[in-house]
């Protein structure tokens, strides 16, 4: 078992990675706070492993649930407003705790409505994908979707714990564990060159689902998010290097439509993208761009945009992302292997070449 904290005050909390943790009432009930819990999850993630939580919580006087569909395309204002629903149905007070059992998308939504509810209550991070393991559960970014724009309506919002069970890693489906490794090849990217050579060389491993290399590289990544999120909780300079892709892989999730791709498959190409688009500026070279192609392909994820993507539909759904500050995009590139920088003076006609190179028209 690995623990360590994300130290942010009085509101920092432990990330918990290890084995057989989710019937583990010791685990789980040191963060309940009052004698009300909600758990939010989906239905994909509720046969497998809802039994299993509710061990860990026996002893907690109501537990009530709250089960949602599965998939990007729900997480939207209409589906949190079925867990505000049930929080007031159900009666519960500002002493409650919701409990995030799922991947990114439950996370998300019961971290935004754990921040809404009566202003503010408890909530825990179960994820149980590999892509929420080693980053969304991290950090506090909360929100829903917007048809115009990904994550445009949320709110930073810590959790009381975060706990990866790598037990739950064996059921993922193959596309979902890919989708995870995309985030785990980011950090690699923009913060340790070692790890990205330790990707390189285990990536069979890291597909075959061995426990001990999976949980070595979600500890990895989660103290390396730890780090980031400790010196800037709010996106105000540091934090931002997380984003190295996602401009360019929210746009193609908007303009596909959420879910038609998974977010780390958009990711993986969007850090083709910024990879090519590091490289015309000068910064890395051509040997580097094809070490993280061909890494991104032995992991199964697509370098390229959308067929049916031109450039034209990046730059005008990337106007509306989140990443806009007074009028200038900022984005991720690459220094070099290990260290991502923010820039907002990209000529946009260099983007624009970077796009084609990875196949918008």
């Amino acid at each position: 078992m690995h623990r360590f904290n994300v130290e942010l005050g009085d509101r920092g909390y432990p990330i918990v990675i290890g084995r057989q943790l989710l019937g583990d009432p010791q685990q789980l009930q040191p963060y309940i706070h009052g004698d009300q819990v909600l758990i939010v999850t989906n239905e994909t993630v509720a046969p497998l492993y809802l039994d299993t939580l509710r061990k860990g919580l026996r002893g907690v006087g109501q537990v009530d649930l709250v089960e949602l569909a599965d998939g990007e395309a729900f997480k939207n204002l209409d589906t949190l407003n079925r867990i505000f629903d049930t929080l007031l149905q159900r009666r519960h007070n500002r002493s409650t705790t919701l409990v995030a059992l799922g991947g990114g998308v439950v996370g998300d939504m019961t971290g935004f409505a754990a921040a809404c509810y009566q202003r503010g209550v408890n909530f825990v991070q179960v994820p149980t994908t590999l892509l929420a393991q080693v980053d969304s559960s991290v950090g506090g970014k909360t929100g829903v979707n917007h048809p115009l724009g990904k994550n445009m309506i949320g709110a930073f919002y810590q959790p009381q714990l975060v706990l990866a069970d790598m037990d739950t890693l064996q059921t993922l489906p193959e596309r979902e564990l890919s989708a995870g490794l995309a985030e785990v090849i980011k950090y690699g990217l923009i913060c340790d060159a070692p790890f990205f050579a330790w990707i390189e060389a285990h990536m069979e491993e890291l597909l075959r689902r061995d426990t001990q290399i999976l949980a070595h590289a979600v500890q990895l990544c989660c103290r390396a998010k730890a780090t980031v999120v400790a010196e800037d909780e709010r996106e105000q300079g540091r934090r931002a290097i997380l984003n190295f892709g996602h401009t360019f892989g929210h746009a193609i999730e908007s303009v596909q439509g959420y879910g038609q791709w998974l977010h780390g498959e958009a990711v993986a190409a969007g850090m083709v993208m910024a990879a090519e688009l590091s490289r015309l500026q000068g910064y890395i070279d051509a040997e580097l761009v094809a070490r993280i192609r061909t890494l991104l392909q032995r992991a199964g994820l697509p370098q390229e945009a959308p067929e049916d993507m031109a450039r034209e539909d990046f730059f005008t759904a990337m106007a509306v992302d989140k990443k806009v500050v007074d009028g200038r995009l900022r984005l991720v590139l690459l220094r070099r292997l290990g260290e991502a920088m923010v820039v907002d003076d990209t000529p946009r006609e260099r983007i624009a070449e970077a796009l084609a190179l990875c196949g918008a028209g």
